[in-house]
């Protein structure tokens, strides 16, 4: 019942929102696994999506599935109303890692799922993986490696595996259940996968986005690229001219809503922050930032103290210029989150002596 009260509130808000949207390039459904809605249910949803929200020709509609809710019908109902593109969260093929993880599926059930939505008219699709998992070796980060290859995706997603506060997995690791890896055995499963995945075919476009030529992900570049989206369902969040806000993610209160959801979380960055979140975002393109977006986000910065971050890290080997673009080195890459949040905040000047040279 509660699925069915959720569609019916998605589908009001959709048609709330329909007339103020222009066409757009592309949708992306997510944020959990939307295929677990039985088979009629999610063709009521899709077909919502499909009525309400105007798009281009050639619009990009990635929808995420867990690969144990895939079955034939609902590959066939994805396929039946415009999805062209689908994102499969293997995100290991050893069965114990998986427990690890606390997923509920079986590593067969990936290219079950592949099977199911290539037969259906859909080959454009991504595999999730996670590595750097407590106790993960390099032989069995090349197996899901060598298995995920196998099945033909056009576009791979391999992160490093992260402790988000207020979750179990962090909880384990804080009371000494698990063990994380050492920065050196991350950097060594990031360098595999690069290595690996780049002999197969599939290039770095993004610091843990790799795809076939043409297939990198269109809404993915779009966010990274800081540009707007709506936000439709519980707990979406959107952004929309520097304005970010997130949608309820308490289903009650989702369920109570009149015509558009209640908010929280909204923000209106100023101009020092918003270049800070453009770098946040930019760098992580593997081609980086031209230097005409660098410049101008330079001078948003307050006494353009972005410049001399920059300099450092170009002069520590993490950050380069290539083709007029700033971005990464291959060694920086493994550092990204320390440049990154240098160029976030300014440091603050009190504590500018004891600060370490080297991330």
């Amino acid at each position: 019942m509660q699925h069915e009260l959720y569609v019916q509130q998605l589908i009001k808000e959709l048609e709330y929102v329909s007339p103020y949207l222009q066409a757009i390039d592309s949708i992306f459904v997510g944020g959990g696994t939307p295929t677990i809605f039985d088979d009629g249910l999610l063709g009521i949803m899709l077909e919502a999506v499909q009525k309400y929200i105007p798009v281009t020709n050639d619009c990009e509609w990635t929808i995420e599935a867990n690969p144990e809710t895939v079955t034939r019908q609902k590959a066939e109902t994805l396929f039946a109303t415009g999805v062209n593109r689908v994102s499969i969260g293997a995100q290991t093929f050893d069965s114990e890692l998986l427990k690890s993880l606390e997923r509920c599926h079986d590593p067969e059930s990936v290219s079950r799922a592949v099977g199911y939505i290539t037969a259906a008219g859909i080959h454009d699709f991504n595999i999730d993986l996670i590595h750097s998992i407590p106790s993960q070796t390099v032989e069995q980060l090349q197996f899901d490696i060598e298995q995920a290859t196998a099945l033909n995706p056009t576009h791979l997603s391999c992160y490093s595996l992260t402790y988000e506060p207020n979750t179990p997995l962090l909880k384990r690791l804080e009371c000494g259940y698990i063990e994380r890896l050492s920065h050196d055995k991350e950097a060594a499963m990031f360098a595999l996968v690069r290595e690996e995945l780049s002999s197969r075919g599939y290039a770095q476009y993004e610091i843990s986005n790799f795809a076939k030529d043409g297939f990198e992900c269109r809404h993915n570049i779009s966010y990274w690229k800081n540009k707007n989206w709506w936000a439709f369902g519980a707990s979406a969040s959107g952004h929309l001219c520097g304005l970010r806000w997130k949608n309820t993610p308490r289903i009650s209160e989702y369920f109570g809503f009149d015509v558009l959801p209640p908010v929280m979380d909204v923000e209106k960055l100023n101009t020092d922050e918003s270049a800070g979140e453009s770098f946040m975002l930019g760098l992580r393109l593997v081609r980086g930032m031209n230097r005409e977006w660098v410049d101008s986000l330079i001078e948003q910065s307050s006494h353009k103290w972005r410049s001399d971050v920059i300099e450092r890290y170009i002069n520590e080997g993490y950050l380069m210029w290539s083709d007029d673009y700033l971005c990464f080195t291959q060694d920086g890459q493994c550092f990204a989150d320390t440049v990154i949040i240098a160029l976030l905040k300014q440091e603050d000047p009190m504590t500018d002596s004891t600060r370490q040279e080297k991330p």
